[in-house]
């Protein structure tokens, strides 16, 4: 298998697209690793592009959003593939029920049920040794994973024996973790506690077989780090005291961001905030795991909400809005440097966006970090705003847009007319062809990676926006179709990728 070396992949110009699996085509509801994922990384590789970035992947809780997983360690069971079981011998044809899913769209309350009994099935026949080829790889993945994976089955277990209610609605002993309680949740639980065993462990034989193919493909893929966890979590309920908690479990202190322009009472995201004195006298041992756990699964991380390392906003729970918080000091320096020296490296890519102080800046160069730019920020103030081409550092990572913005089109279409204006000429271009002339703006670039969103490779509008932050339901649906990405697509971007010099030299990719 060729082999990607993360260490100099920011010293080459190079370009990708962005798209998470859940996005991919396919007959089962929802993308997956299928033969669809692989047909994708084939195209991908015809339009010259060797990276491909992805959301979180783990399991998704409220809102079905990636952000808000009930793991940072466990894998999203809906993401395996129903073709590569049966392939594995775990299911077959008659196991799989034919459903009319809505097309270009995930419809999680009929899917989540659906793909559960699948996968329940295809567990318990790995349990039960039907694929005995398996079994040792099966049992070398529980031993290698325990530390995160006994506390991940046991909270899933749990959970749904309890109708799926937040933990700290649990009894009192679930809650503070008693060695007795659990020793019952082990033994009454255990067909359940082996079932969330054995489907991480066909997510991830799934995964590392996609990512196998990627690296032949010569294609590294861009992961994904949120800062924060949700508090309805095995990470929160397994390491309580590495969060600001009240006593019975309930977050004392939350995340959010304070009130701007766009938000005049701020953001109130929700999340526990870390107890960062507890993580510091852990040496970060935590962090560093998570780190692992997520370069285990990809090449290189975007760090979410990096300016939060440097400071960040803390909210009391109890506070309706964001007004009332207060801006307190991050980890720093001592934090990035603990992971640096325990990982070798730091393969990340620090999402500095939003209100980005001196002292941010300095820990992100500080470190060699590079920063990203989007391209949809750039016209609003003018030629001297950080967002225009012309003023990026080599050093950075230009998006045309993210999965939190609307599509270049969507944001063409409802944008003020000056800043449309303004956007035009710096284009030099009619706005006919917007999505594809601000790709090609972003490939033109000295950013050392350029990415955009499938979205706006195919032209699409705002119907295929992917989120819309403050918004509690209806996002993460978006799923393109068989057909869209075409031939004649991948050959325009190839020649984007060509002229702009973005597709590396063999010699230099790491073979």
């Amino acid at each position: 298998m060729t082999q990607i070396a993360n260490s100099n992949l920011l010293e080459q110009r190079r370009c990708g697209l962005l798209l998470h699996p859940t996005s991919l085509p396919g007959p089962f509801g929802i993308g997956d690793f299928g033969p669809a994922a692989f047909a994708w990384l084939d195209w991908l590789a015809s339009t010259g592009s060797t990276l491909w970035q992805v959301l979180p992947l783990g399991p998704t809780g409220y809102g079905d959003s990636p952000y808000q997983s009930f793991s940072s360690f466990a894998g999203n069971p809906l993401l395996i593939s129903p073709e590569l079981l049966i392939e594995d011998g775990l299911l077959d044809s008659q196991d799989i029920q034919e459903l009319d899913w809505p097309p270009g769209a995930v419809d999680f309350g009929r899917l989540i049920p659906y793909k559960q009994h699948m996968l329940g099935s295809a567990a318990d026949r790995l349990l039960a040794g039907a694929a005995p080829s398996l079994t040792g790889d099966f049992e070398r993945f529980s031993g290698e994973n325990q530390a995160w994976l006994d506390d991940f089955a046991r909270f899933m277990a749990i959970k749904a024996s309890l109708g799926g209610g937040v933990w700290t609605g649990w009894p009192e002993e679930l809650k503070r973790r008693d060695p007795s309680a659990l020793a019952r949740v082990d033994s009454e639980h255990q067909p359940e506690i082996a079932r969330q065993r054995a489907m991480q462990f066909l997510f991830y034989r799934q995964w590392a077989g996609l990512r196998a193919r990627a690296h032949e493909l010569g294609i590294a893929i861009v992961g994904d780090i949120p800062i924060f966890v949700a508090h309805d979590s095995a990470d929160v309920w397994a390491s309580q005291q590495l969060f600001a908690l009240h006593p019975g479990g309930e977050p004392a202190l939350v995340a959010g961001v304070p009130p701007d322009y766009f938000a005049p009472t701020g953001q109130l995201w929700g999340n526990p905030l870390y107890a960062w004195d507890a993580h510091a006298a852990q040496q970060y041992t935590w962090w560093i795991e998570r780190f692992r756990a997520a370069l285990s699964l990809v090449d290189i991380v975007r760090l979410d909400h990096f300016r939060g390392f440097e400071a960040y906003w803390e909210i009391p729970a109890d506070a309706p809005t964001a007004e009332t918080g207060r801006w307190v000091p991050g980890p720093g320096k001592a934090f990035l440097e603990a992971v640096r020296t325990a990982l070798g490296g730091l393969p990340v890519i620090a999402e500095d966006l939003g209100f980005i102080t001196a002292g941010v800046v300095a820990l992100r160069d500080d470190f060699g970090l590079p920063g990203m730019k989007i391209l949809q920020f750039g016209f609003g103030s003018g030629p001297t705003d950080p967002f225009l081409p012309h003023n990026y550092p080599v050093r950075c990572v230009v998006y045309t847009g993210t999965h939190d913005n609307d599509t270049v089109v969507g944001w063409y279409q409802t944008a003020p007319e000056s800043e449309r204006d303004y956007c035009r000429r710096y284009l030099a271009r009619d706005g006919g062809e917007i999505a594809l002339e601000m790709v090609r703006t972003a490939w033109a670039s000295v950013a050392s990676w350029a990415l955009a969103p499938l979205q706006d490779v195919l032209g699409l509008g705002s119907e295929a926006r992917m989120n819309f932050p403050g918004k509690p339901d209806g996002n993460w649906t978006w799923r393109f179709v068989a057909g869209q990405s075409t031939p004649e697509g991948a050959a325009r971007l190839r020649e984007l990728a060509q002229v702009y010099g973005r597709i590396p030299k063999v010699s230099d990719a790491g073979n």
